[in-house]
């Protein structure tokens, strides 16, 4: 049988359920809203493993705002009956056959690309559920990303629509254009059809930034925020060589139980 491990966004998910409930303080209905979703992406995926990873809700803004301090400033912080809930939300999760990876250092968007790119890269199949498009940057024939609410893949042909970019390209395109809700400036002056006709010419910043065929309105710009923007595409760009201490026997898909009703 071949492998086709999924990789739950976990707080992306649950954020997402939570914010669409009548009573935010009903933890109770948040958890078995998202025990049937995870359900529903179970039937719908077929995992022969499957992980939910989860950021540590103590956990500072990690490395990234050390390169970047204004990096994802003034955040909303997560709602307390979510926070007090979350313990309760793996529990459950933990009955559907489903354990959780706690970031501690590293967000769980690196986790989660880390994972994704050792199975994807083995050529077995990795499926990210998750609406974050941070993650199409590692898109691949084994690797892909599903949004579950919206019922679409976030494949090449989306990223060709959204961005105007390759998918190996992003990290570039966000370093030169900048990502509005995690507050990283990217370069001034440059959007994303400027960044869209830098990358179509060039296939990096280092290569458009070293060549003499830049065109001149470019070339300023980045003469003078080169910096800036190698910043912000090194922020953009998730890590993939995380140690992860444990194998893919851990996580293989045993449900342990029928999902509770409501």
């Amino acid at each position: 049988m071949s492998l086709h491990l999924v990789i739950i966004d976990a707080l992306n998910l649950i954020r997402r359920v939570h914010s669409a409930q009548p009573d935010p303080a009903d933890i109770a209905r948040t958890t078995a809203t998202t025990c049937r979703t995870l359900q529903r992406i179970i039937d719908e995926s077929a995992p022969t493993h499957i992980i939910a990873v989860f950021d540590h809700y103590l956990q500072d803004r990690g490395w990234r705002a050390q390169l970047l301090p204004s990096y994802k400033q003034g955040r909303k912080p997560m709602p307390t009956p979510l926070q007090e809930g979350l313990e309760s939300i793996q529990q459950a999760w933990w009955e559907l056959g489903i354990d959780s990876l706690l970031s501690d250092g590293d967000e769980a968007d690196d986790l989660v690309a880390t994972l994704a790119c050792k199975v994807a890269n083995h050529q077995e199949k990795a499926t990210i559920i998750s609406t974050d498009k941070g993650y199409c940057q590692l898109l691949s024939p084994t690797l892909q990303i599903r949004d579950y609410f919206q019922q679409r893949w976030l494949d090449s042909p989306f990223i060709e629509k959204e961005f105007g970019v390759q998918p190996s390209q992003l990290a570039d395109f966000w370093g030169l254009t900048g990502i509005s809700s995690s507050q990283v400036p990217g370069v001034t002056g440059i959007g994303p059809k400027a960044a869209q006709a830098i990358l179509h010419q060039f296939t990096s910043i280092e290569e458009a930034y070293a060549s003499d065929q830049l065109a001149d309105k470019y070339r300023k710009k980045l003469d003078e925020q080169i910096e800036m923007a190698r910043i912000c595409k090194q922020v953009a760009q998730l890590k993939t060589d995380i140690e992860l201490g444990f194998n893919l026997q851990d996580i293989r898909f045993q449900p342990l139980s029928a999902p509770k009703a409501e």
